[in-house]
């Protein structure tokens, strides 16, 4: 670290390797980029999605995105020119932002699951509620969190003296393995950081747990199955995105590092940093009928202009 440049792991030595790598990579972001640009372009267009959760869907969308090109582009330069050199200040912002979009999605995959429950608990108080004014405002504070969030994280690992090594056991700067290489013992900053992230991803999921809680006995109580279905549609891409963000975390913070293998903590960050953004819009894609219309419709838009 006193030589300002640190050095990733890479997937491998060989250099046929490498470029396969690239390649995988490349298709993986390709996929991300087109599908969240996808969503975001459907709910534009189309007036009919102009609501707060296509709204929030739309901020989910963005932070997904950021997120993956916080990691994947450098990680792919570096592979092409067979490197793994990160200078210090790339690997702060690196961290820096990919905690923030991360604390981000969790903040709005919250708010979301509250837009549900004021929506089929609550549908008379929906639109006084869910106003444009007030979904600004919990968008904004979502994006604020994730900046305070990421501020403490970020600030609290790198005080740390960083001098027994410049090698990090990842593709991209990450702190549980930045942790490993203070000169001081870094066992209280660990703690610390993880206890916060803990606390707060807690709350957070606690909040959706009640809200989902409400929905059920809401829903069960609906007499007619048509309207049964269509309220469990809502919400099943909502839970099934909470889910695969929550399940790939936990397996990635809450395992034992220090007895983990080096690949499999590639491996690791892999699943839980490139899976979600591009399972996201695959998920509401296929799960939610008004995106699937809506992208039919951009798709068939988009070809009769071009004939």
């Amino acid at each position: 670290m006193s030589s300002q440049t640190t050095l990733l792991l890479g997937f491998s030595d060989v250099r046929e390797l490498q470029i396969l790598h690239f390649v995988v990579f490349l298709v993986i972001y390709l996929a991300s980029l087109m599908g969240n640009l996808l969503i975001i372009t459907a709910i534009a267009l189309d007036h009919h999605l102009q609501t707060p959760m296509y709204f929030f869907l739309v901020n989910l969308s963005i932070s997904y995105l950021s997120s993956i090109s916080v990691t994947i582009p450098k990680s792919m330069a570096n592979s092409l020119v067979n490197t793994r050199v990160i200078s210090y200040p790339g690997c702060v912002t690196q961290v820096f932002l990919f905690f923030l979009f991360t604390a981000t999605d969790l903040a709005l995959l919250t708010i979301m699951a509250y837009d549900r429950y004021i929506g089929i608990c609550q549908p008379l108080h929906y639109e006084r509620v869910m106003n444009r004014r007030a979904c600004s405002q919990m968008a904004a504070s979502a994006w604020i969190t994730g900046i305070v969030y990421s501020a403490l994280h970020t600030g609290n690992t790198f005080r740390l003296p960083f001098c027994q090594s410049n090698v990090i056991n990842q593709f991209f700067c990450e702190i549980p393995q930045l942790l490993k290489l203070p000169c001081s013992d870094s066992y209280l900053s660990e703690v610390g950081g993880i206890a916060l992230g803990v606390f707060i991803g807690l709350n957070f999921f606690v909040f959706i747990i009640v809200s989902y809680v409400q929905i059920f006995r809401t829903v069960l109580r609906i007499l007619s199955e048509q309207g049964r279905n269509k309220a469990f549609s809502t919400c099943q891409p909502h839970l099934t995105v909470v889910s695969l963000m929550v399940f790939t975390g936990i397996f990635a913070y809450l395992k034992p590092t220090s007895s983990s293998a080096s690949g499999l903590e590639v491996v690791v960050g892999v699943l839980y940093s490139l899976v979600p953004p591009v399972m996201y819009p695959i998920i509401y894609s296929m799960r939610n009928k008004e995106i699937k219309a809506a992208l039919k419709k951009l798709i068939v838009w988009k070809l009769f202009t071009k004939t």
